[in-house]
């Protein structure tokens, strides 16, 4: 346990807090059991932190990785009692996706010991909640993290305090912006392909990135759906062939077979690459008050990844698409439009280059063309780089 005390004061001075992500405000971390999903580097491990400084007892408090060596010979359970004999009345368990029987046990801390507020956190693919052998619907408040926004990268990156914009806002042109010497697209050009993630100030990001993404499609998927090493194989494969045919129209029986993969495992094999964020999916609009119907498109999750794993530059327009999607779905339901690109609460939006032209959403009560390289709003035209105000 001492040992597991000292790597988590290490941690926590290693910590920076020269900025602290919004996302933290949205998590009531009043509640007894918290879950915090995302993809790799997003940033999970110090948001945890960085609260734990702002906010927490130390005396009380304990941060621990669950691959840890300690657990080597240890239960989670084990030592979320030991450190609740101790006085302990917060406990954070990082990296959780990578103990075998992390349910199981967070369901008998829960319940065993009242007084322990526990925070865990690891991949998203966990939500699908296969394989757990316990259910913790009822007892956990799981928030799923993103990657950094626009306005997100600027502020660490130039050491700002922009102030996120609502879809209103956006629309009518009103960003907070400081223009003058400053030129959003020359910030933009940057953070496309390597400012999704906070560690894109780090030598090499884009290979940091790539392995990154291996590591979730060659260990982290096949361990937690117990995959054969054939099976696992064939996931690769399936990832970097959707990778580079994006945004991609699903034909699961023509792929299937392309593959050599079952036609009834395929939609799991594509589920656990969208549930690892990795993909993104487009879905079409539901009709009345019917829930969304089928996939309609499956786009990489940012254009970060397109840069790090495509065997070719990749394409702008998908890039212009996939990024746009990427946002608004953080804080809006989108949906395919049957004459455009997406929907939004029943406005239309048309994504193209600056030169794009509005035929295709004549007929739209209300809508849009996001388009790239301009600098300003201008009638329905609106520059694609300040829907990265959204959150």
């Amino acid at each position: 346990m001492e040992a597991l005390f000292t790597s988590f004061h290490i941690h926590l001075d290693l910590t920076p807090m020269d900025y602290v992500r919004s996302f933290h405000d949205k998590i009531n971390w009043k509640n007894r059991l918290i879950g915090l999903m995302g993809q790799k580097g997003v940033g999970k491990s110090t948001l945890l932190l960085q609260h734990i400084k702002m906010y927490d007892n130390l005396e009380e408090t304990l941060y621990v990785q669950a691959d840890d060596l300690y657990f080597a010979g240890h239960t989670l359970y084990e030592m979320a009692y030991d450190f609740f004999k101790r006085g302990g009345k917060r406990l954070y368990i990082d990296e959780i996706h990578k103990y075998k029987r992390w349910s199981t046990e967070i369901k008998m801390i829960y319940d065993q010991l009242p007084l322990l507020s526990v925070v865990y956190s690891g991949s998203s693919l966990l939500a699908l909640r296969k394989g757990s052998s316990a259910d913790l619907s009822r007892r956990s408040i799981e928030y799923t993290m993103s990657g950094l926004s626009f306005r997100e990268y600027l502020n660490i990156a130039n050491g700002w305090n922009l102030q996120p914009a609502s879809l209103d806002d956006i629309l009518k042109g009103r960003i907070d912006f400081p223009y003058g010497e400053h030129r959003p697209l020359k910030y933009y050009a940057k953070y496309l392909r390597e400012g999704f993630y906070p560690y894109f100030k780090e030598d090499d990001f884009l290979v940091r990135l790539r392995q990154a993404v291996n590591e979730t499609v060659e260990h982290d998927i096949p361990n937690y759906a117990d995959m054969p090493v054939a099976s696992a194989v064939k996931l690769k494969k399936l990832m970097y062939v959707l990778a580079n045919s994006v945004p991609f129209k699903p034909n699961l029986t023509k792929m299937a077979s392309a593959l050599e993969i079952g036609r009834n495992q395929l939609p799991d094999y594509v589920d656990y690459l969208v549930s690892s964020q990795l993909f993104n999916t487009l879905r079409e609009k539901g009709t009345s008050d019917a829930i969304l119907q089928k996939v309609e498109k499956l786009y990489l999750n940012n254009s970060n990844i397109a840069y790090a794993i495509s065997d070719n530059p990749p394409d702008e327009g998908t890039i212009r698409e996939t990024m746009f999607l990427t946002w608004m779905q953080e804080t809006h339901k989108v949906t395919a439009s049957k004459i455009s690109d997406f929907e939004i609460d029943g406005i239309t939006f048309e994504v193209g280059g600056k030169n794009k032209k509005g035929t295709q959403v004549k007929e739209a009560d209300e809508a849009y063309l996001v388009k790239d390289n301009i600098e300003y709003a201008f009638g329905n035209s609106v520059p694609i780089w300040m829907f990265g105000f959204v959150y």
